[in-house]
């Protein structure tokens, strides 16, 4: 981790990894979506409705992931004054809120035939909601102040003290009685979904896991190197 703290390394290292993780998720995404619409069978009681599931799912997974990487980074900037690091929770956070909208969007739009409706306060609705609400406030309180530093200094704060909402999300369908069907995957019997169903979930899954990873990277590299044209320009200046 140290070590890539020095922008050049992590220009070098993740120039040489990025070709790989972009062709890798083109094949998950493209497989993953052909295993969905195609091959999966429609579900017994839900129909073609189904397949919303191989879209919210894996963009659920990656709301939460992401935050906690932005999380962590915050702390590793916070801590050990890391500066990729603060660039690398700066640049997931409008990923993450992309992946929560989407998860939102589409658990509405698979909400209305299996519920009657678009939208409940449910608790594991709500509190997804509140996550989204939390990447907005991250991107607005880092770029309220003047200062970057300020900005980087009270964003990481807000996204450590908004982890307390990652454990609501997860346990919010066993603490409370709601709409929200429990969890069919990460569970002590095993999955309680079938291997027809469950491996193009998990091909599409490990695709958005690489998409993140990806246009992260990407996010990051651009970052670094307006960061190397400022710097040029500020030096031709004086």
């Amino acid at each position: 981790m140290f070590r890539l703290a020095n922008p050049n390394r992590f220009m070098q290292w993740s120039g040489k990894l990025l070709p790989w993780c972009a062709v890798a998720t083109v094949l998950l995404l493209g497989a993953g979506l052909y295993l969905a619409l195609y091959v999966a069978p429609p579900d017994y009681q839900q129909g073609e409705s189904v397949r919303i599931m191989y879209v919210h799912v894996p963009s659920a997974y990656m709301a939460t992931t992401v935050y906690g990487l932005m999380a962590a980074a915050s702390a590793v900037a916070l801590i050990w004054r890391h500066p990729v690091a603060d660039i690398a929770a700066r640049e997931a956070a409008p990923l993450g809120a992309g992946f929560t909208l989407l998860c939102l969007v589409s658990g509405s739009l698979w909400g209305k035939p299996m519920w009657g409706t678009w939208w409940v306060w449910d608790a594991r609705l709500t509190s997804v909601l509140v996550l989204f609400f939390l990447y907005l406030g991250y991107i607005a309180l880092i770029n309220a102040f003047d200062e970057p530093t300020r900005g980087a200094r009270a964003g990481a704060i807000l996204a450590l003290v908004g982890v307390v909402n990652l454990p609501i999300i997860k346990f919010s369908v066993d603490w409370w009685n709601t709409l929200h069907q429990p969890a069919s995957i990460f569970r002590l019997g095993g999955p309680t979904i079938a291997p027809s169903m469950l491996w193009p979930l998990g091909i599409m899954a490990l695709g958005f896991t690489l998409l993140f990873v990806t246009l992260w990277l990407m996010r990051i590299r651009s970052a670094l190197m307006a960061a190397k044209l400022r710097a040029l320009r500020l030096q031709q200046a004086a």
